[in-house]
């Protein structure tokens, strides 16, 4: 879930799984193996491509090719093309509303744990996964991407 989330920010498999790797490192550095809190990880996570972006001064492209084979070959192009898709538009969005749609989208955890993680409401995240979500639905409807 963590690598998903940090996927539909990045787009990028190996920045990817690079922070993937520092979030777990920097987690068991600080907390221990007593400590089990996938909100944790995940703030951990989103302060490490905080830090990331900071340093590269950048933005951050997708990555064209996935090395994730399908069965049936139609399926796969059909498969990709539309998650292509998905992440152009969500390219679209803006910074904090694609980190939000992705937190909600990729890590399974609750509103509450998300807000808490963003540091704002449950209401507010509640409304800006809504307009992020309608702003995608736009994006592809009108074929920008």
């Amino acid at each position: 879930m963590l690598f998903a989330y940090l996927m539909r920010c990045t787009g990028d498999y190996y920045l990817s799984s690079d922070i993937v790797q520092e979030s777990f490192t920097r987690y068991l550095d600080s907390y221990g193996d007593g400590t089990n809190s996938a909100a944790l990880l995940f703030q951990i996570a989103r302060n490490a491509l905080y830090d990331v972006r900071r340093k590269k001064h950048r933005t951050l492209v997708l990555a064209e090719d996935s090395e994730y084979k399908v069965g049936n070959p139609e399926h796969h192009m059909m498969v990709r093309d539309e998650y292509r898709r998905v992440l152009s538009a969500m390219r679209q969005l803006g910074q904090e509303e694609r980190d939000i749609l992705s937190l909600v989208v990729s890590s399974g955890l609750p509103y509450q744990e998300i807000a808490r993680i963003a540091g704002t409401s449950e209401a507010n995240v509640k409304v800006r996964v809504h307009r992020a979500r309608v702003k995608i639905k736009k994006i592809m409807n009108k074929g920008d991407i």
